[in-house]
């Protein structure tokens, strides 16, 4: 079983008086270095002038450096740009500018387990891996929560780069919900295990076949659209929230039924015996080298393939439904401008949640404010 690490195993005093520089203000730099920022930790931000989050970045109270200049003046410098970015950054930017005991952290080991980045011996190397997007990163911080994270050291230098990484998971809310110690290359194997077998590779896979299994028998594309992509969002909503038993509580007793008689018939010990092979490939390094090479040859078979799906009939007749249905263009632009919203400024100043954020905050745990105090909403209820 993981060892986990809570707010009381970690100290944010390893980090005190130390500059921490977030490489790339994508939605994960974004959620970290706010949240850091409002955690008492002096954060300077790397971002490439000339796009959104360069603007961004701005907005929300920083003064972007060149990956270069943050290196040189952080002590805590952490890398979270793409996969295939990460080595040419570190080559030309971070690399020449790095001193001993620095830390250099990574929220994905995939660049220094498969040898995209070779760290010097005289620093620190960690890792803090949220498990959710930047976005919900933030939004769970300024509730007071937290998402959960994993924690791991490559390379301990200095003899405290746990304490540091541990620090590093405290200011972004994660020991909030508990921090689980692992790997860089545990960390990256189910990583890219989950991603090819089941999130991406393995769920798009199923539905397309889902999907192509019922139009060539003649039923409608949209009820097939429906049935297979549409609906699975309720599916995954409940494994999400309860687990597998979770969801089967949730649903009629056909669709029980179906599930567990008729389930193992589609993911039989071939599909296994498939997913076996592609950990193989993984845990052998292939698939990184396959990754890194098309990835530097152009991507030609990448883009090829990604405008193949483009122009499958799910994708034709997704569009034209999910139109049907104003609600989720809605949520997605909510979610977009939560992440896209900048922070007050009041929080570069102070650790203290901005007047905005605690009335946000107060309205989601159903509390109005009479003079000076905050108290519970009364619900009513219609008995009807």
């Amino acid at each position: 079983m993981a060892t986990i690490y809570y707010d009381k195993d970690a100290d944010l005093k390893a980090l005190k008086g130390k500059t921490v520089a977030i490489i790339g203000y994508g939605i994960q730099g974004r959620g970290q270095a706010l949240n850091l920022r409002d955690s008492g930790v002096k954060v300077i931000v790397a971002q490439r002038p000339g796009g959104p989050n360069f603007d961004l970045a701005k907005q929300d109270g920083f003064t972007p450096l060149s990956a270069a200049e943050a290196t040189k003046k952080a002590d805590v410098v952490i890398l979270l740009a793409q996969d295939m970015l990460q080595g040419d950054i570190y080559r030309e930017a971070i690399a020449p500018n790095l001193r001993p005991g620095q830390t250099l952290g990574f929220s994905h080991g995939f660049a220094v387990l498969y040898g995209l980045i070779k760290p010097p011996k005289n620093v620190d190397v960690v890792m803090v891996a949220p498990k959710g997007p930047g976005s919900l990163v933030r939004s769970q911080y300024l509730e007071g929560k937290g998402v959960p994270a994993l924690v791991a050291v490559y390379q301990d230098a200095s003899g405290k780069a746990k304490a540091t990484a541990l620090a590093w998971a405290k200011g972004i809310g994660a020991t909030r919900a508990g921090v689980l110690e692992t790997t860089f290359k545990e960390e990256t194997e189910t990583d890219n295990f989950g991603e090819q077998a089941v999130l991406c590779g393995g769920a798009s896979a199923l539905i397309k076949a889902g999907f192509e299994t019922l139009v060539e028998a003649g039923y409608q594309p949209e009820l097939a659209y429906f049935e297979c992509l549409h609906e699975l969002k309720l599916i995954t909503d409940m494994f999400w929230a309860s687990g597998i038993q979770g969801m089967r509580k949730r649903v009629s007793d056909t669709a029980k039924w179906g599930d567990i008689h008729c389930g193992p018939r589609i993911i039989d010990g071939q599909v296994k015996a498939h997913m076996k092979q592609l950990l193989d490939e993984i845990q052998s390094g292939q698939f990184a080298k396959e990754w890194v090479a098309e990835h530097k040859a152009g991507r030609p078979n990448f883009t090829r393939l990604m405008e193949q799906d483009e122009q499958h009939q799910i994708e034709q007749v997704g569009r034209k439904l999910r139109a049907m249905m104003p609600w989720i263009s809605s949520d997605v632009r909510q979610q977009t401008s939560d992440r896209r919203r900048p922070a007050a400024k009041k929080l570069a100043k102070r650790p203290r949640l901005s007047k905005q954020a605690v009335r946000w905050r107060a309205s989601r745990q159903g509390l109005v404010r009479q003079g000076s105090r905050l108290v519970r909403r009364k619900l009513t209820r219609s008995r009807s």
